[in-house]
């Protein structure tokens, strides 16, 4: 049985949607000189994770943040060298997660202090595992919908994404690997109060507080 709560490490991916890649544009030119061919993940680490309900404070001098709506894949079993026909199996649950970014301009240099403050991944408790296909996160701020994204713009689906990104590395139990988030997603400024939601997946909800002294 998978815990409720996530333990294990938390790994995203950039550049998964269609939407992302039109809006950064050509990946040809400098600082990037070519897209990806393998995809491209980061770490939330253990400071990152609040739960459901929780408030975040912005690091000193922020007064806004990115609110990029994602769902993760908890792994049930240790997963190395899947395919894309049997690298659902092993997950065991899904999570809805907001990976909080401050804003930035570039993906050319890990965004470190812009990714991995403390409460950047408001995170929900596991939930039994739904179809993914046509499963369409809407992000609220104070009571607005501000994004609707589907999980059919990704470039690779959940399966395809866990397949290529065990075929170098074994993902452990309880490790969370997120399918994905927009560039340039939609802010939230302090006092916000931030709702994400999927249907079979319920609902994160959290707020955003002022910078931190």
């Amino acid at each position: 049985m998978i815990k409720q709560h996530v333990a294990g490490t938390v790994y995203g991916v950039i550049l998964n949607d269609s939407v992302s890649l039109q809006r950064i544009g050509s990946l040809d030119e400098a600082p990037y000189k070519g897209a990806p061919k393998a995809p491209v993940l980061y770490l939330k680490p253990a400071n990152t994770r609040v739960a459901c309900g929780a408030q975040v404070s912005l690091p000193a001098g922020a007064d806004s943040v990115e609110v990029a709506a994602t769902v993760g894949l908890v792994i049930g079993t240790a997963a190395g060298r899947l395919t894309p026909a049997n690298a659902l199996q092993a997950v065991a649950g899904l999570v809805l997660a907001a990976d909080l970014s401050l804003p930035h301009a570039s993906y050319y240099r890990p965004a470190i202090r812009e990714k991995c403050f403390d409460g950047s991944l408001p995170i929900s408790s596991v939930k039994p595992r739904v179809d993914l296909a046509g499963l369409t996160l809407t992000t609220e701020i104070d009571g607005q919908v501000v994004d609707s994204r589907s999980l059919s713009e990704l470039i690779r689906s959940p399966a395809q994404l866990l397949a290529d990104v065990s075929e170098w590395m074994t993902l452990s139990q309880g490790d969370v690997l997120l399918v994905g988030v927009r560039y340039m997603a939609p802010q939230a400024k302090a006092g916000s109060t931030v709702r994400i939601s999927a249907d079979g997946l319920g609902s994160l909800n959290f707020t955003i507080a002022g910078a931190q002294a």
